[in-house]
């Protein structure tokens, strides 16, 4: 039957530690809060466990053996990985530090991002936000996979054990070239999507998807699909130069539109086509309860534009 091996205490490695480092029952005892004959005894299990004498004690000075010099580094090692191990758990404990991997899609990001730092600067100076720009199902796979800590995104993503805070709904608008003659009018019917040539983004963007399901909404049997782009701002760009129009959430308007003096923006009748943006994370997340903060957080960071705010 083999025998077990006894394994040191961390009292033992901490006494000895200072026992190496100032070469001095007193002074080390004094330097970790311990009690003379207390430190003197923890040092002595230490040699018995390991089975080494580790000091060299004599009337005038403490010297280490040559095996006690050599331990020495593994226990000043051994007490730093510790010590390093409860910082990181303090760190945890505390709420809004280290690191939160937050993904975001693409037409989202340039529009949101310039807020939630924003936030996350002047609310939560300590939180080390690493931001991920990716299409939905990337997305969703990095949080599933542990990859991401939270997704900002449309939803809904009926996604089994995922779970979305709401932040606020938009409306979309009709981008068109400056003799469109949509271009600038309120009151659109949907209907009239039913014969425009749409210019949508490539597949995999879950904003092209709701473009097709709005187009559907009007009675639209066909896929709109003759021109597309990998982004908004050559979507944009297309529009502009006369080959056709497009959808764009609210709160890409002012940036996309700006890079054209060429477009015009067409509002829906109510109820315009909306889509709705929120959190997402992990069912049982452990910091479940700083995300729906921070959604609460968002919710009033985001205010100033042009969306409806959720109630949380």
């Amino acid at each position: 039957m083999a025998v077990r091996k006894r394994t040191p205490s961390l009292a033992q490695l901490r006494a000895f530690g200072a026992v190496a480092e100032h070469l001095h029952f007193r002074d080390a005892a004094a330097a970790i809060g311990m009690s003379q004959p207390a430190l003197s005894g923890a040092v002595s299990a230490l040699e018995e466990t390991l089975g080494v004498t580790l000091v060299e004690r004599t009337t005038r000075k403490v010297l280490l053996s040559p095996a006690g010099e050599r331990i020495a580094v593994r226990a000043r090692a051994v007490l730093d990985e510790v010590g390093a191990l409860m910082e990181e758990a303090e760190a945890v404990r505390a709420p809004f530090t280290g690191a939160l991997r937050l993904g975001v899609i693409p037409t989202v990001a340039p529009y949101l991002l310039p807020s939630v730092l924003r936030l996350v600067h002047e609310k939560y100076p300590e939180l080390d936000l690493q931001v991920h720009e990716e299409q939905t199902a990337s997305l969703v796979e990095g949080l599933t996979a542990g990859r991401l800590d939270l997704l900002l995104l449309a939803v809904p993503l009926g996604v089994p054990g995922v779970v979305e805070l709401p932040l606020f709904d938009e409306d979309f608008v009709l981008v068109t070239p400056l003799d469109h003659w949509l271009g600038g009018r309120e009151g659109i019917p949907r209907e009239a999507l039913r014969e425009l040539n749409l210019l949508l983004l490539d597949e995999g963007h879950c904003l092209r998807d709701q473009a097709l399901d709005i187009c559907r909404e009007a009675g639209r049997s066909d896929a709109p699909v003759t021109t597309t782009a990998a982004g908004l701002a050559t979507l944009v760009q297309l529009v502009a130069g006369g080959l056709g129009v497009t959808l764009l959430p609210r709160t890409a308007v002012a940036v996309e539109t700006s890079r054209s003096s060429q477009l015009l923006t067409g509002y829906f009748a109510d109820p315009a086509p909306t889509r709705r943006v929120a959190l997402a994370m992990r069912v049982g997340a452990a910091r479940a309860g700083e995300y729906e903060e921070l959604a609460r957080a968002l919710r009033g960071a985001l205010r100033d534009l042009p969306v409806r705010v959720v109630r949380g």
